[in-house]
């Protein structure tokens, strides 16, 4: 049986983050540092529905039915992506172009993570002149597609639902594991 997260639940806990956010942003950081944790604070809110998997795919997330894991420093994983591509190009914190998920144990998963993708304007892996940031964070990249026909892009992920030691907005997240048998042949 699916839980339902009640809009007030999802906007009490927008506000609560916001809440807490605002008087460390406005004594220590200034307003940039403001808005990057306003902003933080509404993509929790715009994703905390789909902490309940079947929301996300009824938003048109789209799963992949393999796990995702750092193959080069083996440093972590990035579960499970659930894309929507017609957030590719977004810079809303409320429309991430991807989900990530984990292996919740049950037979289920659990939301860790979130990316938002844009494409290279030129197309050209040696000029970054249309670098786009979020959360006063420049997301890494041009990067060349990860799948045949993704074009060269910029990415940015923030690890929302699960803690990253290396970091809110580092790729991978060595907290998060697949399971054997679960990963891309």
């Amino acid at each position: 049986m699916a839980r339902r997260l009640t809009p007030a639940l999802i906007a009490a806990a927008s506000l609560a983050l916001a809440a807490v956010a605002a008087p460390t942003a406005s004594a220590d950081h200034g307003a940039a540092t403001g808005r990057a944790l306003a902003d933080r604070a509404t993509a929790y809110g715009a994703t905390a529905k789909y902490q309940v998997h079947a929301n996300a795919v009824a938003d048109g997330y789209v799963p992949d039915k393999y796990c995702v894991f750092d193959r080069v420093g083996r440093t972590g994983a990035l579960g499970y992506p659930h894309f929507n591509h017609k957030y590719d190009n977004s810079v809303d914190p409320k429309k991430p172009a991807a989900l990530y998920y984990e292996d919740d144990g049950r037979g289920g998963k659990r939301l860790v993570g979130v990316q938002w993708l844009v494409y290279d304007r030129d197309q050209k892996l040696t000029t970054d002149d249309d670098r786009p940031t979020l959360f006063g964070t420049a997301f890494k990249g041009p990067k060349p597609g990860n799948f045949p026909g993704q074009p060269i892009h910029y990415a940015l992920h923030l690890w929302l639902w699960k803690k990253n030691p290396r970091g809110l907005h580092e790729t991978f997240n060595p907290a998060v594991a697949c399971l054997p048998g679960t990963t891309r042949p």
